[in-house]
């Protein structure tokens, strides 16, 4: 069973979403045979335009509401990672460009290191104050999971991992998908949002029986 899973770095309810996922993968008596493919989704914010804010403020403007609100939303996100292990600190999140950080994602994917990558960005922005547009620093995290630098920057120069990105933005649209995190599972069913591990376990199940005609 291949699990197409598109996600951005600075979505929360994608971080939580890996989570739950994981979860009930992990309660899955098939786990082995589950292909996860991680694909590319920027949520195209204005990231000039945040310079100087926190991320409550930049939130409140993206959707029209109160600071306060803002805030109350992303304390509910933040205990809602609590019950699954995630430790969300809103208020020394740093927005940036994620561009860069999925063309690192794409390059490790060779290697199959893509989802501790993933794991690692995710933990360094929403729990630990990283600036995700800092190449710098999302260079040595990839150094650190193992990947070869000399060739990442090869690769990162010529293009190709950034057409990669843009392959996978160009799916989304296609398939319409206008929000992350969303999975698709054997390119016939889809789950949009962070949901209940549960209902990811069921629907692993279920797709898994109709593919060896349990039913």
């Amino acid at each position: 069973m291949k699990v197409e899973i598109w996600f951005d770095f600075v979505c929360p309810f994608c971080y939580l979403g890996d989570a739950k996922f994981e979860k009930a993968l992990s309660e899955f008596e098939h786990k082995d045979e589950v292909e996860l493919v991680f694909r590319s989704f920027r949520l195209n914010m204005e990231y000039k335009s945040t310079v100087g804010k926190d991320i409550h403020q930049i939130i409140a403007e993206k959707y029209h509401i109160s600071y306060a609100e803002a805030k109350a939303n992303n304390d509910n996100i933040a205990k809602a990672g609590r019950e699954v292990g995630l430790n969300y600190n809103f208020d020394d999140m740093k927005l940036g460009d994620t561009a860069f950080a999925h063309q690192i994602m794409q390059y490790a994917k060779k290697y199959r290191k893509d989802h501790d990558l993933i794991m690692r960005y995710f933990k360094a922005y929403f729990e630990e104050g990283l600036c995700i547009g800092d190449q710098e620093k999302l260079l040595q995290i990839a150094g650190d999971a193992g990947l070869d630098l000399t060739e990442l920057n090869r690769e990162l120069a010529s293009g190709a991992l950034k057409a990669e990105m843009l392959k996978d933005e160009a799916a989304a649209h296609k398939l319409g998908i206008n929000g992350v995190p969303h999975f698709i599972f054997d390119g016939k069913y889809s789950i949009s949002g962070a949901q209940d591990p549960k209902y990811f376990l069921a629907a692993l199940k279920k797709i898994y029986a109709e593919n060896n005609n349990l039913n």
